[in-house]
Protein backbone atom coordinates (compact mmCIF):
# COMPACT_ATOMS: atom_id res chain seq x y z
CA UNK A 1 0.00 0.00 0.00
CA UNK A 2 0.84 3.60 -0.84
CA UNK A 3 0.60 4.71 3.16
CA UNK A 4 2.95 2.25 3.91
CA UNK A 5 6.05 4.73 3.94
CA UNK A 6 4.52 6.23 6.82
CA UNK A 7 3.64 3.21 9.04
CA UNK A 8 6.13 0.16 7.81
CA UNK A 9 9.41 -0.31 8.80
CA UNK A 10 11.76 0.18 11.64
CA UNK A 11 12.66 3.63 10.30
CA UNK A 12 8.84 4.53 10.79
CA UNK A 13 8.93 4.18 14.47
CA UNK A 14 8.46 8.19 14.51
CA UNK A 15 5.59 8.11 12.20
CA UNK A 16 3.77 5.52 14.02
CA UNK A 17 4.34 7.72 16.82
CA UNK A 18 2.48 10.68 15.55
CA UNK A 19 -0.09 8.68 14.14
CA UNK A 20 -0.90 7.21 17.37
CA UNK A 21 -0.98 10.32 18.33
CA UNK A 22 -4.03 11.15 16.32
CA UNK A 23 -5.97 7.74 16.98
CA UNK A 24 -4.11 5.01 15.15
CA UNK A 25 -3.61 1.96 16.60
CA UNK A 26 -1.65 -1.25 16.41
CA UNK A 27 -4.28 -2.48 14.18
CA UNK A 28 -3.96 0.39 11.67
CA UNK A 29 -1.03 -0.65 10.14
CA UNK A 30 -2.40 -2.93 7.67
CA UNK A 31 -5.09 -0.93 6.61
CA UNK A 32 -5.25 1.02 3.75
CA UNK A 33 -5.63 4.32 4.86
CA UNK A 34 -8.29 7.36 3.59
CA UNK A 35 -7.98 10.54 3.33
CA UNK A 36 -12.32 11.87 3.01
CA UNK A 37 -11.27 15.36 1.95
CA UNK A 38 -13.75 18.00 3.50
CA UNK A 39 -14.99 21.19 2.49
CA UNK A 40 -17.09 22.07 5.85
CA UNK A 41 -17.33 25.75 6.25
CA UNK A 42 -19.55 27.46 8.51
CA UNK A 43 -19.59 30.46 5.77
CA UNK A 44 -20.88 28.78 3.23
CA UNK A 45 -24.83 27.76 3.57
CA UNK A 46 -24.20 24.27 1.01
CA UNK A 47 -21.15 23.51 3.71
CA UNK A 48 -22.44 24.08 6.74
CA UNK A 49 -23.57 20.28 7.21
CA UNK A 50 -21.02 19.02 5.66
CA UNK A 51 -19.57 17.44 9.00
CA UNK A 52 -22.31 14.98 9.16
CA UNK A 53 -21.60 13.89 5.64
CA UNK A 54 -18.20 13.09 6.59
CA UNK A 55 -19.12 11.55 9.48
CA UNK A 56 -21.24 8.69 7.14
CA UNK A 57 -18.80 8.38 4.94
CA UNK A 58 -16.09 7.59 7.58
CA UNK A 59 -18.56 5.02 8.60
CA UNK A 60 -18.51 3.49 5.49
CA UNK A 61 -14.93 3.39 5.29
CA UNK A 62 -14.59 1.24 8.43
CA UNK A 63 -16.97 -0.91 7.80
CA UNK A 64 -15.16 -2.00 5.09
CA UNK A 65 -11.76 -1.74 6.79
CA UNK A 66 -10.29 1.47 6.03
CA UNK A 67 -8.69 3.85 8.38
CA UNK A 68 -10.18 7.22 7.39
CA UNK A 69 -8.45 10.50 7.96
CA UNK A 70 -10.85 13.57 7.92
CA UNK A 71 -8.82 17.02 6.63
CA UNK A 72 -10.13 20.28 4.56
CA UNK A 73 -9.88 22.57 1.95
CA UNK A 74 -11.50 26.33 1.74
CA UNK A 75 -14.66 26.61 0.05
CA UNK A 76 -16.21 30.09 -1.37
CA UNK A 77 -19.82 31.11 -1.07
CA UNK A 78 -20.20 32.76 -4.78
CA UNK A 79 -23.74 34.25 -3.09
CA UNK A 80 -22.11 35.77 -0.45
CA UNK A 81 -19.11 36.94 -2.48
CA UNK A 82 -21.01 38.34 -5.43
CA UNK A 83 -21.08 42.06 -6.95
CA UNK A 84 -17.77 43.12 -4.75
CA UNK A 85 -14.41 42.83 -4.44
CA UNK A 86 -14.84 39.04 -3.01
CA UNK A 87 -15.88 37.57 -6.48
CA UNK A 88 -12.39 38.44 -7.47
CA UNK A 89 -11.40 35.45 -5.26
CA UNK A 90 -14.16 32.36 -6.17
CA UNK A 91 -12.60 31.50 -9.66
CA UNK A 92 -9.09 31.81 -8.33
CA UNK A 93 -10.26 29.16 -5.20
CA UNK A 94 -10.58 26.90 -7.58
CA UNK A 95 -6.74 26.50 -8.37
CA UNK A 96 -5.87 26.47 -4.43
CA UNK A 97 -8.59 24.05 -3.81
CA UNK A 98 -6.72 21.52 -6.27
CA UNK A 99 -3.30 22.51 -5.05
CA UNK A 100 -4.09 21.87 -1.34
CA UNK A 101 -5.74 18.86 -1.79
CA UNK A 102 -2.36 17.78 -3.45
CA UNK A 103 -0.49 18.60 -0.85
CA UNK A 104 -2.47 17.41 2.32
CA UNK A 105 -2.50 13.73 0.18
CA UNK A 106 1.02 13.45 -1.25
CA UNK A 107 2.54 14.68 2.23
CA UNK A 108 0.22 12.08 4.59
CA UNK A 109 0.65 9.49 1.95
CA UNK A 110 -2.86 8.13 1.28
CA UNK A 111 -3.98 5.39 -0.49
CA UNK A 112 -7.38 6.64 -1.30
CA UNK A 113 -9.75 9.86 -1.66
CA UNK A 114 -13.80 10.09 -0.63
CA UNK A 115 -14.08 13.81 -1.86
CA UNK A 116 -17.14 16.01 -0.25
CA UNK A 117 -17.45 19.26 -2.26
CA UNK A 118 -20.87 21.43 -2.58
CA UNK A 119 -20.15 24.44 -3.73
CA UNK A 120 -19.64 25.99 -7.29
CA UNK A 121 -15.41 25.95 -7.52
CA UNK A 122 -14.99 23.24 -4.92
CA UNK A 123 -15.89 20.48 -7.05
CA UNK A 124 -14.20 21.07 -9.93
CA UNK A 125 -11.38 21.77 -8.03
CA UNK A 126 -11.86 18.61 -6.36
CA UNK A 127 -11.81 17.00 -9.57
CA UNK A 128 -8.82 18.27 -11.15
CA UNK A 129 -7.01 16.90 -7.85
CA UNK A 130 -8.38 14.09 -8.19
CA UNK A 131 -7.11 13.20 -12.03
CA UNK A 132 -3.99 15.02 -11.05
CA UNK A 133 -3.29 12.33 -7.78
CA UNK A 134 -5.28 9.81 -10.04
CA UNK A 135 -5.57 8.06 -6.40
CA UNK A 136 -8.90 5.86 -6.33
CA UNK A 137 -11.46 8.40 -5.09
CA UNK A 138 -15.14 8.73 -5.02
CA UNK A 139 -17.20 11.97 -4.75
CA UNK A 140 -20.34 12.66 -2.18
CA UNK A 141 -21.59 15.99 -2.39
CA UNK A 142 -23.57 17.80 0.65
CA UNK A 143 -26.52 17.79 -2.26
CA UNK A 144 -29.45 20.94 -2.72
CA UNK A 145 -30.87 23.01 -0.73
CA UNK A 146 -34.61 22.61 -0.92
CA UNK A 147 -36.54 25.70 -2.66
CA UNK A 148 -38.36 28.22 -0.47
CA UNK A 149 -42.06 28.50 -0.16
CA UNK A 150 -44.13 31.69 -0.49
CA UNK A 151 -47.15 32.67 -0.97
CA UNK A 152 -47.10 35.50 -3.29
CA UNK A 153 -49.60 37.91 -4.32
CA UNK A 154 -52.46 35.45 -3.22
CA UNK A 155 -51.01 32.26 -5.27
CA UNK A 156 -48.48 29.48 -3.64
CA UNK A 157 -44.60 30.20 -5.32
CA UNK A 158 -41.59 27.97 -4.87
CA UNK A 159 -38.81 30.56 -4.32
CA UNK A 160 -34.51 30.74 -4.71
CA UNK A 161 -32.02 32.40 -4.15
CA UNK A 162 -32.21 34.50 -7.91
CA UNK A 163 -35.87 34.92 -7.32
CA UNK A 164 -34.14 37.57 -4.60
CA UNK A 165 -31.96 38.58 -7.12
CA UNK A 166 -34.08 39.59 -9.14
CA UNK A 167 -36.46 41.09 -6.57
CA UNK A 168 -33.71 44.00 -6.10
CA UNK A 169 -34.37 45.17 -9.77
CA UNK A 170 -37.98 44.68 -9.48
CA UNK A 171 -37.80 47.42 -6.22
CA UNK A 172 -35.05 49.53 -8.19
CA UNK A 173 -37.77 49.91 -11.02
CA UNK A 174 -40.74 50.24 -8.36
CA UNK A 175 -42.29 47.10 -9.20
CA UNK A 176 -42.14 45.47 -6.07
CA UNK A 177 -41.81 47.01 -2.18
CA UNK A 178 -38.93 46.36 0.05
CA UNK A 179 -41.10 45.01 2.74
CA UNK A 180 -42.29 42.54 -0.18
CA UNK A 181 -37.84 42.50 -0.54
CA UNK A 182 -37.91 41.19 3.14
CA UNK A 183 -40.57 38.62 2.93
CA UNK A 184 -39.08 37.10 0.29
CA UNK A 185 -35.42 37.24 1.67
CA UNK A 186 -36.71 35.46 4.95
CA UNK A 187 -37.90 31.94 2.92
CA UNK A 188 -36.05 32.48 -0.03
CA UNK A 189 -32.97 29.89 1.68
CA UNK A 190 -34.39 27.77 3.82
CA UNK A 191 -31.29 25.88 4.97
CA UNK A 192 -28.47 24.28 4.37
CA UNK A 193 -27.68 22.82 0.87
CA UNK A 194 -26.31 23.96 -2.60
CA UNK A 195 -28.93 26.86 -3.76
CA UNK A 196 -31.62 24.97 -5.07
CA UNK A 197 -31.90 25.22 -8.81
CA UNK A 198 -29.78 24.53 -11.87
CA UNK A 199 -27.23 26.71 -10.96
CA UNK A 200 -22.97 25.90 -10.89
CA UNK A 201 -23.17 23.86 -7.73
CA UNK A 202 -25.80 21.86 -8.93
CA UNK A 203 -24.91 21.47 -12.50
CA UNK A 204 -21.30 20.29 -11.49
CA UNK A 205 -22.76 17.72 -8.86
CA UNK A 206 -25.11 16.63 -11.14
CA UNK A 207 -22.14 16.01 -13.62
CA UNK A 208 -19.93 13.86 -11.30
CA UNK A 209 -22.95 11.52 -11.58
CA UNK A 210 -22.42 11.75 -15.32
CA UNK A 211 -18.73 11.82 -15.08
CA UNK A 212 -18.85 8.60 -13.60
CA UNK A 213 -17.05 9.62 -10.31
CA UNK A 214 -20.20 9.81 -8.44
CA UNK A 215 -22.83 7.20 -7.10
CA UNK A 216 -26.82 7.77 -8.14
CA UNK A 217 -27.88 10.05 -6.65
CA UNK A 218 -24.94 12.45 -5.73
CA UNK A 219 -26.28 15.80 -7.46
CA UNK A 220 -29.82 15.99 -6.75
CA UNK A 221 -30.90 13.75 -3.20
CA UNK A 222 -31.95 17.27 -1.25
CA UNK A 223 -29.13 17.99 1.95
CA UNK A 224 -31.93 17.48 4.29
CA UNK A 225 -32.89 13.92 3.71
CA UNK A 226 -31.29 11.07 5.28
CA UNK A 227 -30.91 9.64 2.21
CA UNK A 228 -28.04 12.09 1.85
CA UNK A 229 -25.82 10.56 4.63
CA UNK A 230 -27.09 6.77 3.52
CA UNK A 231 -24.99 8.33 0.18
CA UNK A 232 -22.06 9.26 2.07
CA UNK A 233 -22.10 5.69 3.97
CA UNK A 234 -22.27 4.21 0.72
CA UNK A 235 -19.71 5.98 -0.82
CA UNK A 236 -17.13 5.25 1.81
CA UNK A 237 -17.58 1.60 1.47
CA UNK A 238 -17.19 2.35 -2.63
CA UNK A 239 -14.04 4.08 -2.16
CA UNK A 240 -12.37 0.74 -0.14
CA UNK A 241 -14.33 -1.35 -3.88
CA UNK A 242 -11.97 1.37 -5.80
CA UNK A 243 -9.23 0.61 -4.34
CA UNK A 244 -9.65 -3.03 -3.93
CA UNK A 245 -9.99 -3.04 -8.05
CA UNK A 246 -7.58 -0.46 -8.58
CA UNK A 247 -10.20 1.97 -10.10
CA UNK A 248 -8.34 5.28 -10.96
CA UNK A 249 -9.96 8.68 -11.74
CA UNK A 250 -7.93 8.42 -15.17
CA UNK A 251 -9.91 5.47 -15.81
CA UNK A 252 -12.52 6.91 -15.46
CA UNK A 253 -12.57 10.40 -16.78
CA UNK A 254 -11.80 9.62 -20.68
CA UNK A 255 -12.71 12.09 -23.63
CA UNK A 256 -16.16 9.66 -23.63
CA UNK A 257 -16.80 10.81 -19.88
CA UNK A 258 -16.46 14.29 -20.83
CA UNK A 259 -18.49 13.84 -23.30
CA UNK A 260 -21.53 12.16 -21.40
CA UNK A 261 -20.74 15.35 -18.83
CA UNK A 262 -21.77 17.77 -21.72
CA UNK A 263 -24.30 15.65 -23.37
CA UNK A 264 -26.31 15.50 -19.82
CA UNK A 265 -25.31 19.75 -19.20
CA UNK A 266 -27.09 20.03 -22.19
CA UNK A 267 -30.07 18.11 -21.93
CA UNK A 268 -30.44 20.17 -18.17
CA UNK A 269 -29.44 23.42 -19.49
CA UNK A 270 -27.13 23.95 -16.70
CA UNK A 271 -24.68 26.79 -15.58
CA UNK A 272 -22.53 28.00 -18.68
CA UNK A 273 -19.51 27.53 -15.57
CA UNK A 274 -19.57 23.59 -16.87
CA UNK A 275 -17.78 24.47 -19.82
CA UNK A 276 -15.01 26.45 -17.79
CA UNK A 277 -14.89 23.84 -15.04
CA UNK A 278 -14.92 20.83 -17.28
CA UNK A 279 -12.41 21.97 -19.99
CA UNK A 280 -10.12 22.44 -16.81
CA UNK A 281 -10.40 19.08 -15.28
CA UNK A 282 -9.55 17.79 -18.78
CA UNK A 283 -6.96 19.60 -19.24
CA UNK A 284 -5.85 18.22 -15.74
CA UNK A 285 -6.14 14.92 -17.64
CA UNK A 286 -4.44 15.61 -20.35
CA UNK A 287 -7.61 15.30 -22.89
CA UNK A 288 -7.87 18.01 -25.85
CA UNK A 289 -11.15 19.02 -25.73
CA UNK A 290 -12.14 22.20 -27.85
CA UNK A 291 -14.79 24.21 -27.40
CA UNK A 292 -15.87 23.42 -31.14
CA UNK A 293 -16.84 19.84 -29.75
CA UNK A 294 -19.20 21.29 -27.45
CA UNK A 295 -21.15 22.96 -30.03
CA UNK A 296 -21.12 19.69 -31.83
CA UNK A 297 -22.54 17.96 -28.79
CA UNK A 298 -25.33 20.79 -28.08
CA UNK A 299 -26.47 20.30 -32.07
CA UNK A 300 -27.65 16.73 -31.41
CA UNK A 301 -28.81 16.63 -27.99
CA UNK A 302 -32.38 18.02 -27.18
CA UNK A 303 -32.83 20.06 -23.74
CA UNK A 304 -35.15 17.96 -21.79
CA UNK A 305 -34.92 19.49 -18.56
CA UNK A 306 -36.18 23.17 -17.86
CA UNK A 307 -34.96 24.47 -13.87
CA UNK A 308 -34.93 27.44 -12.10
CA UNK A 309 -33.19 29.84 -13.34
CA UNK A 310 -35.06 28.64 -16.89
CA UNK A 311 -37.81 27.31 -15.63
CA UNK A 312 -40.50 27.13 -12.39
CA UNK A 313 -38.98 23.37 -11.32
CA UNK A 314 -35.93 22.51 -8.39
CA UNK A 315 -32.96 20.44 -8.10
CA UNK A 316 -36.13 18.25 -5.22
CA UNK A 317 -38.10 17.91 -8.26
CA UNK A 318 -35.54 16.24 -10.80
CA UNK A 319 -34.75 13.94 -7.83
CA UNK A 320 -38.38 12.92 -7.80
CA UNK A 321 -38.46 12.62 -11.38
CA UNK A 322 -35.41 10.07 -11.18
CA UNK A 323 -32.75 12.44 -11.25
CA UNK A 324 -29.39 12.19 -13.48
CA UNK A 325 -29.82 7.91 -14.00
CA UNK A 326 -33.11 8.93 -15.27
CA UNK A 327 -31.67 11.60 -17.75
CA UNK A 328 -28.97 9.35 -18.57
CA UNK A 329 -31.65 6.48 -19.35
CA UNK A 330 -33.59 9.04 -22.01
CA UNK A 331 -30.14 10.20 -23.60
CA UNK A 332 -29.17 6.82 -23.74
CA UNK A 333 -29.04 6.39 -27.30
CA UNK A 334 -26.66 9.70 -27.54
CA UNK A 335 -23.91 8.54 -24.85
CA UNK A 336 -21.07 6.87 -24.72
CA UNK A 337 -22.96 3.72 -22.37
CA UNK A 338 -19.23 1.90 -22.44
CA UNK A 339 -17.53 4.82 -20.56
CA UNK A 340 -16.00 3.39 -17.20
CA UNK A 341 -17.48 4.73 -13.35
CA UNK A 342 -15.95 4.33 -9.65
CA UNK A 343 -18.33 1.52 -9.31
CA UNK A 344 -16.66 -0.71 -11.33
CA UNK A 345 -18.98 -0.73 -13.93
CA UNK A 346 -19.93 1.27 -16.97
CA UNK A 347 -22.28 3.94 -17.53
CA UNK A 348 -24.68 2.39 -19.61
CA UNK A 349 -25.41 0.15 -16.40
CA UNK A 350 -26.69 2.90 -14.58
CA UNK A 351 -28.96 3.99 -17.48
CA UNK A 352 -30.42 1.43 -18.33
CA UNK A 353 -31.68 0.11 -14.23
CA UNK A 354 -32.79 3.69 -14.45
CA UNK A 355 -36.77 5.42 -15.42
CA UNK A 356 -37.89 8.55 -15.64
CA UNK A 357 -40.86 9.18 -13.27
CA UNK A 358 -42.21 12.27 -13.97
CA UNK A 359 -42.98 13.04 -17.81
CA UNK A 360 -43.30 17.12 -17.21
CA UNK A 361 -39.91 17.26 -15.56
CA UNK A 362 -38.17 15.16 -17.60
CA UNK A 363 -39.51 15.46 -21.34
CA UNK A 364 -39.23 12.33 -24.21
CA UNK A 365 -36.52 13.28 -26.43
CA UNK A 366 -39.56 13.29 -28.98
CA UNK A 367 -41.19 16.21 -27.03
CA UNK A 368 -37.92 19.12 -25.97
CA UNK A 369 -38.11 22.36 -24.82
CA UNK A 370 -35.81 23.01 -27.71
CA UNK A 371 -34.55 20.63 -30.51
CA UNK A 372 -30.97 21.55 -29.29
CA UNK A 373 -28.99 21.92 -26.10
CA UNK A 374 -29.00 24.32 -23.46
CA UNK A 375 -25.53 25.86 -23.78
CA UNK A 376 -24.10 27.32 -26.96
CA UNK A 377 -20.38 28.29 -28.12
CA UNK A 378 -20.53 31.38 -30.15
CA UNK A 379 -17.39 32.04 -32.06
CA UNK A 380 -16.75 35.75 -34.51
CA UNK A 381 -14.46 38.76 -35.24
CA UNK A 382 -15.95 39.34 -31.24
CA UNK A 383 -15.09 35.98 -29.56
CA UNK A 384 -12.13 34.23 -32.02
CA UNK A 385 -11.41 31.75 -29.60
CA UNK A 386 -15.09 31.56 -28.11
CA UNK A 387 -17.98 32.53 -25.76
CA UNK A 388 -20.60 31.01 -23.38
CA UNK A 389 -24.01 31.27 -23.63
CA UNK A 390 -27.10 29.36 -21.52
CA UNK A 391 -29.24 29.43 -24.62
CA UNK A 392 -32.09 27.52 -22.48
CA UNK A 393 -32.68 30.58 -20.17
CA UNK A 394 -32.38 33.42 -23.70
CA UNK A 395 -35.54 34.35 -24.50
CA UNK A 396 -36.80 33.26 -27.99
CA UNK A 397 -36.75 36.83 -29.63
CA UNK A 398 -33.26 37.24 -28.01
CA UNK A 399 -31.89 34.28 -29.75
CA UNK A 400 -30.86 36.70 -32.71
CA UNK A 401 -30.38 39.91 -31.93
CA UNK A 402 -28.48 43.14 -33.38
CA UNK A 403 -27.87 46.35 -31.25
CA UNK A 404 -25.58 48.99 -30.68
CA UNK A 405 -23.00 48.81 -27.92
CA UNK A 406 -22.88 50.32 -24.63
CA UNK A 407 -19.03 49.98 -23.16
CA UNK A 408 -18.14 49.52 -19.46
CA UNK A 409 -14.79 48.55 -18.00
CA UNK A 410 -15.68 46.99 -15.10
CA UNK A 411 -18.71 45.19 -13.18
CA UNK A 412 -19.10 48.48 -10.77
CA UNK A 413 -19.71 50.74 -13.82
CA UNK A 414 -22.26 48.57 -15.52
CA UNK A 415 -24.09 47.83 -11.90
CA UNK A 416 -24.38 51.30 -11.38
CA UNK A 417 -25.70 52.66 -14.64
CA UNK A 418 -28.06 49.53 -14.46
CA UNK A 419 -29.55 50.51 -11.42
CA UNK A 420 -30.33 54.19 -12.73
CA UNK A 421 -31.48 52.87 -16.08
CA UNK A 422 -29.09 54.72 -18.11
CA UNK A 423 -29.43 52.16 -20.83
CA UNK A 424 -32.19 51.66 -23.94
CA UNK A 425 -34.25 48.93 -24.91
CA UNK A 426 -32.14 47.16 -27.81
CA UNK A 427 -28.63 47.78 -26.99
CA UNK A 428 -26.07 45.34 -26.02
CA UNK A 429 -24.16 45.80 -22.60
CA UNK A 430 -20.29 45.25 -22.86
CA UNK A 431 -18.67 44.36 -19.60
CA UNK A 432 -14.70 44.26 -20.56
CA UNK A 433 -11.32 43.64 -18.67
CA UNK A 434 -13.22 41.30 -15.94
CA UNK A 435 -11.47 38.28 -17.63
CA UNK A 436 -9.54 35.62 -15.86
CA UNK A 437 -6.18 37.93 -15.96
CA UNK A 438 -8.58 41.38 -16.40
CA UNK A 439 -10.51 41.49 -13.73
CA UNK A 440 -8.41 39.61 -11.97
CA UNK A 441 -10.65 36.34 -11.39
CA UNK A 442 -13.56 36.27 -14.01
CA UNK A 443 -16.40 37.78 -11.39
CA UNK A 444 -19.99 36.59 -11.93
CA UNK A 445 -22.08 39.00 -13.74
CA UNK A 446 -25.10 37.94 -11.40
CA UNK A 447 -26.35 41.07 -9.87
CA UNK A 448 -26.32 43.03 -13.48
CA UNK A 449 -28.00 40.10 -15.10
CA UNK A 450 -30.52 39.95 -12.26
CA UNK A 451 -31.43 43.43 -12.05
CA UNK A 452 -31.89 43.22 -15.92
CA UNK A 453 -33.89 40.26 -15.05
CA UNK A 454 -36.19 41.82 -12.30
CA UNK A 455 -36.47 45.47 -14.51
CA UNK A 456 -38.35 43.14 -17.37
CA UNK A 457 -35.01 44.29 -19.49
CA UNK A 458 -33.59 40.55 -19.97
CA UNK A 459 -35.99 40.41 -23.31
CA UNK A 460 -35.25 43.79 -24.55
CA UNK A 461 -31.04 43.92 -23.40
CA UNK A 462 -28.05 41.44 -24.48
CA UNK A 463 -25.09 41.04 -22.41
CA UNK A 464 -21.51 40.18 -23.31
CA UNK A 465 -18.90 39.90 -20.74
CA UNK A 466 -15.09 38.64 -20.57
CA UNK A 467 -16.29 37.50 -17.29
CA UNK A 468 -18.79 34.65 -15.88
CA UNK A 469 -22.42 34.57 -15.51
CA UNK A 470 -23.43 32.66 -12.49
CA UNK A 471 -25.56 29.48 -13.03
CA UNK A 472 -28.53 31.46 -12.29
CA UNK A 473 -28.48 34.01 -14.54
CA UNK A 474 -30.87 34.53 -16.88
CA UNK A 475 -31.36 36.10 -20.31
CA UNK A 476 -29.39 37.03 -23.59
CA UNK A 477 -25.60 37.00 -21.38
CA UNK A 478 -22.62 36.17 -23.57
CA UNK A 479 -19.78 35.53 -21.25
CA UNK A 480 -16.27 33.74 -21.38
CA UNK A 481 -15.59 36.39 -24.21
CA UNK A 482 -11.65 35.32 -25.51
CA UNK A 483 -9.57 36.42 -25.77
CA UNK A 484 -10.45 38.77 -23.08
CA UNK A 485 -9.70 42.26 -23.30
CA UNK A 486 -6.32 42.45 -20.85
CA UNK A 487 -4.96 40.93 -23.52
CA UNK A 488 -6.25 42.65 -26.50
CA UNK A 489 -9.15 40.67 -27.27
CA UNK A 490 -11.06 42.70 -30.02
CA UNK A 491 -13.75 43.30 -26.97
CA UNK A 492 -11.09 45.50 -25.58
CA UNK A 493 -11.83 48.15 -28.79
CA UNK A 494 -15.42 48.39 -28.71
CA UNK A 495 -17.23 52.10 -28.59
CA UNK A 496 -20.14 53.02 -27.75
CA UNK A 497 -22.61 52.82 -30.74
CA UNK A 498 -20.59 49.53 -32.51
CA UNK A 499 -23.29 47.56 -33.99
CA UNK A 500 -23.16 43.82 -32.56
CA UNK A 501 -24.61 41.36 -34.07
CA UNK A 502 -25.78 37.62 -31.80
CA UNK A 503 -26.98 35.00 -33.54
CA UNK A 504 -27.25 31.66 -31.20
CA UNK A 505 -28.50 29.08 -33.35
CA UNK A 506 -26.12 29.86 -35.65
CA UNK A 507 -22.92 30.61 -33.06
CA UNK A 508 -22.37 33.79 -34.14
CA UNK A 509 -20.99 36.70 -31.90
CA UNK A 510 -19.61 39.76 -34.46
CA UNK A 511 -19.16 43.20 -34.47
CA UNK A 512 -19.65 45.36 -37.53
CA UNK A 513 -16.35 46.09 -37.96
CA UNK A 514 -13.70 45.41 -40.52
CA UNK A 515 -10.78 43.51 -39.56
CA UNK A 516 -8.86 46.27 -40.27
CA UNK A 517 -10.34 48.49 -37.97
CA UNK A 518 -10.40 46.67 -35.09
CA UNK A 519 -6.60 45.97 -35.71
CA UNK A 520 -6.11 50.09 -35.91
CA UNK A 521 -7.99 50.47 -32.52
CA UNK A 522 -6.09 47.41 -31.05
CA UNK A 523 -2.49 49.21 -32.06
CA UNK A 524 -3.95 52.18 -30.43
CA UNK A 525 -4.71 50.65 -27.02
CA UNK A 526 -1.98 51.31 -24.14
CA UNK A 527 -0.88 48.06 -22.58
CA UNK A 528 -3.08 46.53 -20.41
CA UNK A 529 -2.47 47.58 -16.56
CA UNK A 530 -3.27 44.68 -13.85
CA UNK A 531 -5.55 46.26 -11.28
CA UNK A 532 -3.84 43.86 -8.17
CA UNK A 533 -0.66 44.66 -7.50
CA UNK A 534 -0.24 42.33 -4.66
CA UNK A 535 -0.98 39.24 -3.05
CA UNK A 536 -2.51 35.94 -4.37
CA UNK A 537 -4.55 37.64 -6.85
CA UNK A 538 -1.39 39.34 -8.43
CA UNK A 539 -0.13 35.83 -8.90
CA UNK A 540 -3.42 34.02 -10.31
CA UNK A 541 -3.11 37.12 -12.90
CA UNK A 542 0.14 36.59 -13.63
CA UNK A 543 -0.42 32.43 -14.21
CA UNK A 544 -3.56 31.95 -15.46
CA UNK A 545 -4.66 31.11 -19.33
CA UNK A 546 -7.94 32.36 -21.13
CA UNK A 547 -10.99 31.45 -20.23
CA UNK A 548 -11.43 29.43 -23.62
CA UNK A 549 -8.76 27.10 -22.36
CA UNK A 550 -10.40 26.51 -18.38
CA UNK A 551 -8.61 29.49 -17.17
CA UNK A 552 -5.82 27.10 -15.86
CA UNK A 553 -2.74 28.06 -14.44
CA UNK A 554 0.02 28.40 -17.53
CA UNK A 555 3.43 26.24 -16.77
Amino acid sequence: MRSDMVKKGIERAPHRALLRAVGCSSDDWDKPFIGVINSFSEIVPGHIHLQTIAKAAKEGIRSRGGVPFEVNTIAVCDGIAMNHQGMKYSLPSRELIADSVEIVAQAHAFDGLVFIPNCDKVIPGMLMAAVRLNLPSVFVSGGPMLAGKLVWRNAARSVDLINVFQAVGEVAKGKMTRAELQELEMVACPGCGSCAGMFTANTMNCLCEALGMALPGNGTIPAVEARRQQLAYKAGQQIMEALAEDIRPKDVITRDSISNAFAVDMALGGSTNSVLHLTAVAHEAGIDFPLSMINEISDSVPHICKLSPAGDYHIEDLDLAGGIPAIMHELSGLLKLEASTILGKPIGDVARKARVKNREIIRPLSRPHAPTGGISILFGNLAPDGAVVKSAAVAPEMLVHRGPARVFNSEEEATAAIMKGKFRSGEVIVIRYEGPKGGPGMREMLAATSLLSGMGMDRKVALITDGRFSGGTRGAAIGHVSPEAAEKGPIAALRDGDIIKIDIPKHKLEVELSQKELKQRLAALPAFRPRVKAGYLKRYSDKVSSASTGAVFTE
